[in-house]
């Protein structure tokens, strides 16, 4: 594991960045631990990198994108290899939660806005 966690460290810029716009739901070490479970899944790339888990519903399985950070056209040409990777664990598709920028660059990709979510702080 030790491997895994200097790969993360590198991109831990990356990770923490994305982690500001996701409602301070997990810090840096919480997505170290969910990776090294094998709960999550680490994408790095040499200028980007994503994390995604799977959720499995009553009546779907998805691939869940948590978060990516870095280079935006990297981590798009990710696309791909992580659709075949949900479609070898067995998943009916994708979601991805993000900014609204997100909607307009994936579009092109086969992605498309289903609902928008709301938060509020209590």
């Amino acid at each position: 594991m030790e491997g895994l966690r200097e790969e993360m460290e590198r991109c831990r810029e990356w990770i923490e960045a994305a982690l500001e716009h996701g409602g301070e739901t997990h810090d840096f070490d919480d997505i170290y631990e969910a990776v090294s479970s094998g709960y999550m899944q680490f994408w790095p790339a040499d200028d980007a990198c994503a994390v995604t888990e799977v959720i499995t519903y009553p009546k779907k399985k998805v691939l869940h994108i948590f978060l990516a950070g870095g280079n935006k056209d990297t981590i798009v040409d990710m696309n791909e290899s992580a659709s075949e990777f949900a479609k070898q664990l067995g998943c009916d598709g994708m979601t991805i939660c993000g900014r609204a920028g997100w909607a307009r660059e994936l579009k092109s990709h086969g992605w498309k806005e289903q609902y928008r979510s709301l938060v509020r702080d209590i």
